[in-house]
């Protein structure tokens, strides 16, 4: 299979290389060409535009930041949509809305391409070991024509259902890690009051009950949200929203995990302001 890949950030480079170092033909395309740099030592393409790339391939992988970002590699006037073939398929690594991803697959209907999610998780140190979790959504045929490429950066790669149930399934996951992130960090802050030292008691703790990879990062930061906030905290921030702007929709109460979450951002300057989490999705 000939694989398009876009989004060469600290997470999509590794997905790439390991898509690369599998033996599929590749074709990469990055806003900033000096990003390309890293792959010279690989038998990659490289293309000129979205559409270029988008022409040499029968996958499209797209891991750039946001729902913006997303519609203008597929949908733009130099986009994936103009140069995919028929049959082709187009699959979101970005966590972004999953009215969104629905959005993209009317748009790509109408070009024969098919649209499947497929967000991950673990960070760039998992992709570069091929165990990212993928959340795949999306017609269960189109994800398993995908799977083998998944496969090269992600295990498990698990199909969530419908086109957007990966989306939703990473957005709860996100919340969840931004809950915890405010308890461990509150934990961490009482040691002190007990003559305990804050390290001492990550590390025992990591080694007990109340382990939890939030825990490790918020110790890796040096106990508390500082180092976390600058990288970290802008892209939760946007996920927390988007899961609130989806519950509120639902009617689905969030519980305490909800209110948990705004405290890990508001201690990262990323306070979530009230009201509707984002705007009505274009039509």
């Amino acid at each position: 299979m000939r694989v398009g890949f876009i989004g060469l950030g600290n997470q999509g480079a590794p997905m790439a290389r390991r898509i690369i170092e599998a033996g599929h033909p590749t074709t990469l395309w990055a806003r900033r060409p000096a990003t390309l740099a890293a792959f010279a030592d690989t038998g990659a393409q490289r293309a000129a535009s979205p559409v270029e790339l988008a022409a040499a391939s029968d996958l499209v992988c797209v891991c750039v930041v946001d729902d913006a970002d997303v519609e203008q590699v597929v949908t733009g006037e130099q986009g994936v949509l103009t140069g995919l073939r028929r049959g082709g398929v187009v699959a979101v690594h970005s966590t972004i809305h999953p009215d969104t991803c629905r959005r993209l697959a009317e748009r790509a209907k109408v070009h024969g391409v098919s649209v499947v999610d497929a967000p991950v998780s673990g960070g760039g140190r998992a992709a570069a070991e091929g165990r990212l979790l993928v959340m795949a959504g999306g017609e269960s045929g189109t994800v398993a024509y995908c799977r083998k490429v998944f496969e090269t950066f992600g295990d498990p790669v698990v199909h969530m259902g419908p086109l957007g149930s990966g989306q939703i399934a990473k957005l709860l996951n996100n919340l969840l890690f931004t809950a915890n992130l405010a308890t461990s960090a509150d934990t961490l802050a009482l040691a002190p009051r007990f003559g305990i030292d804050r390290a001492a008691l990550a590390e025992v703790v990591l080694h007990g009950s109340g382990a939890s990879f939030a825990l490790d990062r918020v110790k890796a930061g040096g106990g508390s949200l500082d180092r976390l906030a600058e990288r970290a905290g802008p892209l939760l921030h946007k996920d927390v929203r988007l899961l609130a702007d989806l519950a509120d929709t639902a009617g689905a109460p969030t519980g305490t995990v909800l209110a948990a979450a705004d405290g890990a951002l508001a201690q990262m300057g990323q306070e979530r302001l009230t009201g509707p989490a984002s705007p009505a999705p274009r039509k």
